[in-house]
């Protein structure tokens, strides 16, 4: 599972009790990120180390959107629509996560495998 998935879902959630709108987040936010980062990792049995800091650092400054970025995610979500559409081709499952620094784009699957 992508490293991406796991570091916005603490984010996420520390939004969510925080009760603030995405992207309101600051890095001075950290000390109380890294404490839901080790609930989560022990929720899932996961090492802390698969959270890193920096990765967090990273998505909390950005708040700002990229054209490219947005582009490139865009266009996927036009092709998936299509699919959807028109019925031909498999659909991607579950989550596409493009990570702007690294220029990749990622499916993940992340289907329960005990249904």
């Amino acid at each position: 599972m992508s490293k991406l998935y796991y570091a916005m879902r603490v984010i996420e959630r520390f939004e969510e009790l925080e009760g603030r709108n995405p992207g309101e987040t600051s890095v001075d936010d950290l000390p109380n990120i890294q404490k839901l980062r080790k609930e989560l990792c022990e929720a899932h049995c996961l090492n802390e180390s698969h959270i890193p800091d920096s990765l967090l650092r990273r998505l909390m400054a950005s708040t700002s959107e990229f054209p490219p970025v947005c582009a490139i995610v865009g266009g996927i979500l036009g092709q998936e629509v299509i699919k959807a559409i028109s019925g031909k081709g498999d659909p991607l499952k579950n989550f596409f996560f493009f990570d702007a620094m690294d220029g990749k784009g990622i499916i993940e699957d992340i289907s329960n495998v005990n249904s």
